[in-house]
């Protein structure tokens, strides 16, 4: 039994067709499977390792270096809180202690609800809104105490629906594979090319070198 859904098996056949080698499409794989889970299973990776014909330890190798991907559940909203320099001379640290004690869990913790995962993340950025922080990858900022407590409170209500998707979601357009041009049609503009330049060269020569 397949991982992805049947819908998200149809793009997984979509982005494969989208580039000459198949594992330049691990990436993209990987997104998708997340986008559905809300972060990568074992299942998941042994399934795109599949589909790119290559071994799951190359899938979880590129799981593992990048931040992005998540290999253990998270809440629907991840919250990414920015210390770096910008923010930290702002009051980042501040806002992560209060998003902390707002959220009733450590960073790296998880409400018991499920619907958010905090994290401390260095610049995202988005300096001039310092002190800033990201839901899902969306930015938000600046943020103080009070407006940190009525983000959550719109995330915790719905209201931001359209702005933040589920975690995962990186983009809600999904990129379609372009028409296949038929091979006697590549032939043909290739030949053509070739008569085209071929004129061009001998009305140079007829010319003297002159023509362009």
């Amino acid at each position: 039994m397949s991982f992805f859904t049947s819908e998200n098996l149809e793009r997984a056949q979509v982005l494969l067709g989208l580039y000459p080698e198949k594992r330049s499409a691990l990436m993209p794989l990987c997104h998708l499977a997340q986008a559905q889970q809300g972060y990568l299973t074992k299942e998941a990776m042994e399934e795109i390792a599949k589909l790119l014909e290559i071994e799951p330890a190359e899938v979880f190798g590129t799981v593992s270096f990048y931040d992005m991907f998540h290999t253990e559940e998270v809440g629907k909203y991840l919250v990414s809180v920015c210390t770096n320099v910008a923010c930290l001379l702002r009051g980042g640290l501040e806002l992560l202690e209060h998003a902390s004690d707002k959220l009733e869990v450590p960073v790296g913790g998880t409400t018991e609800d499920g619907l958010f995962t905090l994290e401390e993340v260095e610049c995202v950025a988005h300096c001039d809104k310092a002190p800033c922080a990201q839901v899902n990858y969306r930015f938000f900022g600046p943020l103080g105490n009070d407006s940190f407590d009525q983000l959550v409170e719109d995330l915790r209500n719905d209201q931001l629906t359209d702005s933040v998707p589920p975690h995962g979601t990186l983009s809600r357009v999904f990129r379609e594979a372009p028409s296949l041009v038929e091979n006697e049609v590549i032939i043909a503009e290739r030949v053509a090319m070739d008569q085209a330049r071929q004129e061009r060269q001998a009305a140079k020569d007829s010319n003297g070198g002159d023509s362009k």
